[in-house]
């Protein structure tokens, strides 16, 4: 069975979901990686209100979509960062952001992130995707020159806050997907690999693999996918192109915004960056990888809606099922039949 194409609908909030999920449909998408922000999915409502969540489940059955993940991307970046300011402030729901007091933010932030994973168990899913935080995030660079202890202690803090939510999401049969991405206290394969020691390997704890975070940091993503398969839940498909030449800005990005022509890398559509998706299908089949994968959009220099309908018919196109044939053997079996 084909694994499910979805839309990742955090880049269209401001779109109602009653608009949304007929045009997903009229794309060629099978479901929708509901966000929880916007109308796509209050976590509340689905948890207190009376109908709501048959209603939301409702009006996507109608249009032929299917739901097999939720996102807590906003509220949990709030639950581990070092600062917080009014980036959070435009990001969390009002009742998480409250009197705007650090500490408290972060600890409704973490409660949120549960309600969510309660939300999930109520809607029968067993994924929720999303970010972390990290305290050392403005560390990334070792200068002043790091001290180690202050880098570890940084990914003993983050376990510290998420290890009470994880139990949770584990009593629940939930997991949790990290998009490991800059300004997580996981971004790459060894600081991936730091996080899960200092989770204990908390089983559930795991991985929302997107490739295009590791390409623009010419960070290997099919080894890393091939190295840490056990512990993807999720997928998402996610295009970027990077400059082969020298450029105004570098990796950095130097202050400048998506679309900026001095930049050395930008998100693209899906099929119009670099990142190579047929070996990520392969190594996807080898490990036996069957969850959905979900379009994450962005592009600044191309109509969303034009976007997500070619990006459905790429991941269509380069989506393929594994072979259940090992073709040498069928030299011997032709053979034993007389087959010349």
């Amino acid at each position: 069975m084909p694994r499910p194409v979805t839309l990742f609908t955090g880049q269209w909030a401001d779109m109602p979901i009653a608009e949304l999920a007929p045009k997903a449909a009229s794309w060629g998408y099978d479901g929708l990686e509901l966000a929880t922000w916007g109308d796509h999915l209050d976590v509340g409502r689905v948890l207190d209100e009376d109908g709501y969540a048959e209603r939301q489940m409702a009006l996507l059955e109608e249009n032929g979509l299917g739901v097999w993940a939720i996102s807590c991307h906003l509220v949990g970046q709030a639950v581990a960062d070092a600062i917080i300011d009014g980036r959070h402030k435009a990001i969390v729901p009002a009742h998480v952001w409250g009197d705007g007091d650090a500490e408290g933010v972060r600890q409704r932030a973490a409660a949120e992130v549960v309600r969510t994973a309660e939300a999930a168990a109520a809607l029968g899913l067993d994924v929720v995707t999303g970010f972390t935080g990290s305290p050392i995030w403005h560390l990334f660079y070792s200068w002043p020159p790091n001290l180690p202890e202050d880098v570890e202690a940084g990914f003993q803090e983050t376990a510290r806050r998420w290890t009470p939510v994880l139990d949770r999401f584990q009593e629940l049969g939930v997991r949790f997907a990290l998009e490991v991405h800059p300004s997580e206290i996981a971004f790459d394969g060894p600081s991936w690999e730091r996080a899960l020691d200092a989770f204990g390997g908390h089983p559930a704890f795991g991985i929302n693999f997107d490739p295009s975070h590791f390409g623009y940091q010419n960070a290997d993503y099919v080894r890393f996918l091939r190295d840490h398969a056990d512990r993807v839940f999720h997928v998402h498909m996610k295009d970027v192109w990077w400059s082969s030449v020298r450029t105004e800005a570098g990796i950095l990005g130097g202050h400048t915004e998506f679309g900026d022509a001095r930049r050395s890398w930008d998100f693209r559509s899906l099929g119009r960056g670099k990142i190579d998706f047929e070996a990520i299908v392969r190594e996807l089949n080898r490990v036996g990888y069957d969850g959905p994968l979900s379009v994450e959009w962005e592009d600044a220099g191309m109509d969303r809606e034009h976007g997500a309908a070619e990006a459905a018919a790429f991941v269509r196109r380069v989506d393929f099922p594994p072979s259940d044939v090992v073709f040498d053997a069928q030299f011997a079996k032709a053979s034993e039949a007389g087959t010349p």
